[in-house]
């Protein structure tokens, strides 16, 4: 059983996008950060999906190939695929490597990407529709003919073959950050996953579903050194600044808006950084700081019932270990 399992807390990495890497050179950087991912202790690593990069599903097949247990958080994404196609690759890479999949349920996106494919469904609806696309891949997936007449699909004595062994069924991740998202989760049984505030001031976790956050993560043994590599990485960038604007403007996801506001904190007392998100840099929060203080605000998180954590595409193997270390130093406090 792995170190970092449900009961204590599950860790994802996540996956580099085809966007940001050479051609040439993407498909041995995404076995190399799975392997790093696997070797560190992640449950699973977060492959994204939206109109600008290559197919989650093939790269999560790269991820299956690098590594012996690692699994594929595969970004899912209703507008592009039927849920009998989602519950036929889930049953075929099963079949096929022996592996369990995560599926992380994506309601939106940038609203000029919905538009480019014809999809003006309003947000809250999207996450009406997106729990009946998960009851027929949950349906399929627990085999039997499944037959639904919702209001968003319809099937008829629909079968999946290769069935799916039971003990490979998926976990599945909705966004909730939004009432509409929340409630989704409940509906499917999904693990709830927020982009978070500083752990003083979020809201105690949903007492109903199993919740998350996504969070970068930059641990070293001193605070200096920790917040000195930060900002090396992640410089001041005004074109990056304007970016983000602008993909604030296009964007309906809740979670965006909320991270774009203002965050009122003493950053010489706080781990808690966003600047690169608010650079264009990174799509979360970050937490900066010794192991001890990445650990104290982390143990916040997850008293208030945050289970599980997204971090950040890591840049190597050794910032990963550096951020487990933090992990290890917060794991026996809330166990």
């Amino acid at each position: 059983m792995d170190r970092y399992e449900a009961g204590r807390v599950q860790v994802f990495s996540t996956c580099p996008q085809s966007k940001d890497v050479p051609r040439g050179e993407y498909l041995q950087r995404v076995a190399d950060v799975a392997r790093w991912s696997e070797e560190a202790g992640c449950e699973g690593i977060l492959v994204y999906t939206d109109n600008s990069i290559v197919d989650p599903w093939l790269v999560s097949q790269v991820v299956l190939q690098s590594t012996a247990r690692l699994a594929p958080l595969v970004a899912t994404q209703p507008v592009y695929m039927h849920p009998y196609s989602v519950a036929k690759m889930v049953a075929s890479l099963g079949h096929l490597y022996r592996r369990r999949l995560w599926l992380n349920m994506v309601a939106g996106g940038f609203k000029n990407d919905l538009i480019a494919l014809d999809d003006t469904t309003p947000h809250d609806l999207r996450y009406e529709r997106l729990g009946e696309y998960v009851d027929i891949i949950k349906q399929l997936l627990g085999g039997g003919a499944v037959t639904v007449d919702g209001e968003f699909y319809r099937v008829d004595k629909l079968k999946l073959t290769p069935p799916l062994a039971p003990d490979l069924f998926p976990g599945i991740f909705v966004s909730g950050s939004s009432d509409a998202g929340l409630a989704a989760a409940r509906t499917i049984g999904a693990t709830a996953i927020k982009y978070p505030k500083p752990a003083g001031e979020e809201e105690p976790a949903a007492d109903v579903v199993d919740c998350g956050i996504r969070v970068g993560i930059i641990a070293r043994a001193t605070e200096g050194e920790a917040w000195d590599i930060a900002r090396s990485r992640f410089p001041e960038d005004r074109k990056g600044q304007l970016t983000r604007q602008l993909a604030s403007k296009v964007s309906d996801s809740v979670w965006h808006k909320q991270l774009s506001e203002p965050v009122a904190q003493d950053a010489a007392a706080s781990p808690y950084w966003m600047v690169p998100f608010q650079n264009y840099k990174t799509m979360c929060p970050y937490l900066v700081g010794s192991y001890e203080q990445v650990a104290a605000e982390l143990g916040r998180y997850m008293n208030a019932g945050y289970r599980t954590v997204i971090l950040d595409i890591p840049p190597s193997s050794d910032e990963l270990a550096h951020t487990f270390t933090a992990f290890e130093a917060v794991l026996e406090p809330v166990r």
